[in-house]
């Protein structure tokens, strides 16, 4: 994953715009957010299952940066005071802390922007090809706008002030937070030219270990510390928010954890490649403390 991190990292700031001397105030906005780390969980799925259907990294690369982007553009939004009103992301001040809520704004709004020119520009085209571009393009348009992140951050903030019942905290957890991690599954697959077998193999993992992020990221919600997850713990209870945790208990939520790793694990049957790396990242990441 070190390398994995070191590899997208270099490809992702490359993408910075440069040379642009009115809009510094926007570029170093944008550079802030996406050199301010994480996980880099999505990038590193798309490599990996471009990797497991005989892909190389090249081609995957831009695919794994475009996602990226757009869950930078996601967090940026998500910190704004009309939105989760966060102060702290990864450690460090919010966006719009440093920036101001308009600049941070417009930063997510070219994130975007950038995410899309970046997979339909002519080197990646060239490196993949024109027709798994758009199939790309296809499947994060798709799964980050009405029906995919967008609609689940709007039925989120619905959800606030308000006891929401499990299937409606699912649905919103599989829009605004599984949506993003199953387009990073299916674009390494489709920038690799696998089957559609494999693509709807992957998506359903992607799936799998999205709700059982979203149930951890509840858990550590209550169980965490501010240093420890680099934002702010308690933010559910605080917007009075239905979450797994305080529909289910932290117990129950420990045992669906559990069972959505090992149904996804189970989906990678349908490779023929070294699922190790998958399938370790897939633990790792249902034990995570941050």
């Amino acid at each position: 994953m070190n390398n994995d991190i070191k590899l997208i990292e270099s490809a992702l700031y490359d993408y910075i715009p440069k040379g642009l001397t009115y809009e510094k105030a926007l570029v170093d906005s944008i550079a802030y957010s996406l050199k301010a780390g994480g996980k880099r969980i999505r990038p590193i799925l798309t490599l990996e299952f471009s990797r497991l259907c005989g892909g190389d990294d090249k081609s995957a690369l831009p695919y794994a940066c475009a996602l990226e982007m757009i869950h930078t553009y996601s967090l940026i939004h998500d910190d704004l005071p009309c939105m989760d009103n966060d102060d702290m992301r990864r450690g460090k001040p919010s966006n719009h802390k440093v920036y101001g809520e308009d600049i941070a704004l417009l930063a997510g709004d070219a994130l975007q922007s950038l995410a899309f020119e970046t997979m339909s520009c002519k080197e990646t085209v060239e490196a993949s090809s024109a027709q798994a571009s758009v199939r790309c393009i296809n499947i994060l348009s798709s799964y980050c706008g009405t029906a995919g992140m967008v609609g689940g951050q709007v039925i989120d903030l619905e959800n606030e002030n308000k006891t929401a019942d499990l299937d409606s905290v699912t649905v919103c957890n599989i829009k605004k937070t599984g949506a993003l991690i199953k387009a990073a599954c299916e674009m390494g697959c489709v920038s690799a030219g696998a089957d559609e077998e494999k693509i709807l193999a992957a998506g359903k993992f992607g799936e799998n270990i999205g709700i059982a992020f979203q149930i951890v990221d509840d858990i550590l919600d209550v169980t965490s510390s501010d240093e420890e997850l680099g934002k702010p713990v308690g933010s559910d209870e605080e917007n009075h928010k239905s979450t797994y945790v305080s529909l289910l208990g932290i117990d129950e939520c420990k045992k669906r954890v559990d069972k959505l790793t090992a149904e996804a694990i189970e989906c990678l049957n349908v490779f023929d490649g070294d699922i190790t790396a998958l399938k370790e990242l897939s633990i790792n990441l249902s034990n995570r403390k941050n």
